[in-house]
């Protein structure tokens, strides 16, 4: 190969074209291009890609604890977490119990409290807030006591 098709292959043209006969500028708009369609994918991907539905605020409540003490045996019916406040009955408990609640605001937290048929005695107490509400004892065979009080919301 002579000097002259060495320079001719090692230089590009003259007219600014290299041996491809793309212009330089053409390349970097190809490059920025891709290069920005990667960039959109990505935040695209990021945006719609996601199957978690956004939560729901969480509703405002009260912390609710009802303790049961005493002797024996009892049924406990208290009412429980969600926005209705449903009621969940523990049959044959052994005392004492205890269970600790989030109750929306403007629904009433209530325990009750049977003995059994061997009696004794036992007291239900009911705190909202870390704050005592009521406390009733149910004495002998098949006694009853019933805690209810509201969580209103707080007061600063």
């Amino acid at each position: 190969m002579s000097s002259h098709e060495l320079a001719e292959t090692a230089a590009p043209e003259e007219n600014g074209h290299g041996s491809s006969g793309r212009s330089p500028g053409r390349r970097g708009w190809l490059i920025a291009g891709i290069a920005l369609l990667a960039c959109a994918g990505l935040v695209g991907h990021g945006l719609l890609g996601t199957d978690e539905q956004p939560q729901r605020g969480a509703a405002p409540g009260a912390e609710v604890t009802y303790d049961v003490t005493g002797t024996g045996t009892a049924e406990i019916s208290y009412l429980a977490r969600g926005e209705a406040g449903t009621a969940t009955v523990e049959k044959s408990v052994t005392l004492p119990w205890s269970a600790s609640v989030r109750m929306p605001l403007g629904k009433t937290p209530a325990v009750t409290i049977v003995l059994d048929e061997k009696g004794g005695q036992a007291s239900c107490t009911l705190t909202v807030r870390n704050k005592h509400v009521q406390r009733a004892t149910a004495t002998g065979a098949f006694g009853r006591a019933a805690c209810t009080g509201g969580a209103q919301p707080r007061q600063d």
